[in-house]
């Protein structure tokens, strides 16, 4: 294995098997799981329904690529184009967000002949050479080599920065006027914004709702093509709405977006939804080995049937409002804790040290001992300051409230260590 290959916690955790909201180690120890594999068990682990379609059609066939016909891959199309709010959609499958992601790309500069693309400051797409190109997260992008011209974008972290304490209004204005400088300096058409509504491994970091809205009326006078990434806020996650552009809606639906995690439930799926004027611009052949497959296409039927009968982003909405809330009361007697921020199942508590700056440890801290109490969840922000949490969408209140009352003892044992040291 690569050095580069991260590993949570100080001793690695294997885990062996799952159910519901909870995983088990190789040593038999129970875990409520906070994180689901980074967003990916969506709805829950061994979910019948889900390993039933999956065990079915292995036995069936396991493989035939995108040169034949797949009766699970046009279903799971049809479906998630008309979810989409795309018009005259059009979907293409991969395997993963950073594939989804690499294809929106090249469909982005081919249909706009330019290789020019806008990004946010702090954001995350993949970690193919096109979309570390594109990731404005520097601890996640490992060299300045790119195919691409990337220009970043100042909006999609509200709470640090040099309009921070500005109004939202103001904060939305002050970026619109930002991207509108930018686009009056630019050589060349500019092929596309591409943005995540929620910012993932940044530390679940959002604008004010109605941003990219905004954005996009400069956007359409420019031509230029709006992505949005839904790797981690698609499917009903955030709660208020199915995807996360829906919370900036009022210029309309985006050109093309991109999916992957929890759609599959942990099987391999991503994909690209995109009017079919975008979509069908390639003037080469191509194809996707992997990408529709049989197994995948069929759990990706079955999770999403479930997610939708049984409500799920209605369930996110409920008691990730709860947990918002309760995480906040916790919060207002813990210095440690800067911000408590999010939507839905969607959370960041964003730790500092003693004088107020990022605190990396802290969060590092707080993840070694919600793990000992039998609590796992994950780690962002640009800092590494961020702990994630994000569990799967079936969670119940008591586990909510089990939860919560987890990572309050870990962040007052991080609070009672870091309390009086200086961070560095």
């Amino acid at each position: 294995m690569p050095d580069w290959l991260a590993l949570y916690y100080d001793e690695p955790l294997e885990l062996t098997h799952g159910e519901g909201r909870h995983v088990w180690d190789a040593e038999g120890r129970r875990y409520l799981d906070f994180f689901g594999g980074i967003l990916t068990t969506m709805t829950a682990h061994a979910l019948p329904e889900v390993t039933r379609a999956i065990s079915e059609q292995a036995g069936r066939i396991l493989h035939t690529s995108t040169l034949y016909l797949d009766r699970h891959m046009v279903e799971l199309a049809e479906r998630v184009a008309t979810l989409s709010g795309i018009p005259d959609a059009r979907v293409f499958f991969t395997t993963s967000g950073t594939e989804a992601n690499d294809a929106a790309l090249l469909l982005a500069t081919t249909h706009r002949g330019s290789n020019q693309v806008l990004a946010m400051r702090n954001s995350y797409h993949g970690r193919s050479f096109s979309s570390v190109g594109i990731t404005g997260n520097s601890a996640w992008s490992p060299t300045s080599l790119s195919p691409l011209q990337t220009l970043y974008v100042h909006g999609g972290v509200r709470g640090r920065g040099p309009w921070a304490d500005l109004s939202d209004a103001d904060f939305t204005a002050a970026c619109v006027a930002d991207l509108t400088d930018m686009l009056g300096q630019t050589h060349g058409n500019v092929a596309a914004l591409i943005a995540e509504p929620v910012q993932g491994v940044g530390g679940f970091t959002a604008p004010p709702d109605g941003l990219y809205a905004a954005f996009k009326e400069v956007l359409d006078r420019h031509g230029i093509l709006w992505i949005t990434d839904e790797v981690q806020t698609g499917w009903g996650r955030t709660g208020d709405h199915f995807w996360g552009w829906q919370a900036h809606a009022a210029a309309g639906p985006p050109d093309i977006l991109t999916f992957a995690k929890g759609i599959g439930n942990g099987m391999s799926v991503g994909g690209v939804v995109a009017r079919a004027e975008v979509m069908n611009c390639l003037g080469a052949n191509s194809i996707s080995t992997f990408g529709g497959s049989p197994v995948t296409m069929a759990a990706g039927c079955a999770n999403l049937s479930y997610l939708l009968e049984h409500d799920l982003q209605g369930n996110a909405r409920r008691v990730g409002g709860l947990l918002i809330q309760r995480l906040r009361a916790i919060a207002a007697g813990l210095p440690v804790v800067r911000e408590v921020r999010g939507r839905g199942l969607m959370i960041g508590v964003e730790l500092a040290g003693p004088d107020g700056a990022p605190s990396p440890r802290a969060a590092s801290l707080a993840l070694e001992h919600a793990r000992e109490a039998g609590l796992l969840i994950g780690k962002g922000g640009r800092e590494a300051d961020t702990l994630r949490i994000a569990p799967p969408l079936s969670l119940t209140v008591a586990e909510a409230e089990e939860g919560a009352e987890l990572l309050e003892g870990a962040l007052r044992r991080v609070q009672s260590t870091i309390g009086g040291e200086q961070q560095p």
